[in-house]
């Protein structure tokens, strides 16, 4: 359970289909970016799957990591019917 989630100003969904640069400067650019909006939260539905790099830098960047496990993430899917399966759409729900 994520603690002070209410202090959490920019959710990350990260659909693991989707590439992240596997460049821990570039990773550290955008959580740089993103963490001027306030207190970033970084969720992904597959934590033993997607690159260690990305969750390594969030942590070192003191950016909160969440998961979402597959069940919640389909449930959660099911909620919006009627719209195709896409990389963006599962991101969007992952956040």
């Amino acid at each position: 359970m994520i603690e002070n989630y209410d202090s959490v100003d920019v959710i990350i969904g990260v659909d693991v289909d989707q590439a992240l640069p596997n460049d821990e400067a570039k990773l550290r650019d955008l959580t740089g970016q993103l963490k001027r909006h306030g207190q970033v939260l970084f969720v992904v539905d597959q934590p033993a799957t997607i690159r260690a790099l990305p969750i390594a830098v969030a942590q070192a960047e003191d950016v909160l990591v969440g998961y979402l496990p597959g069940l919640a993430m389909q449930r959660i899917a099911d909620l919006h019917a009627g719209e195709a399966k896409t990389d963006a759409r599962d991101a969007a729900i992952i956040a």
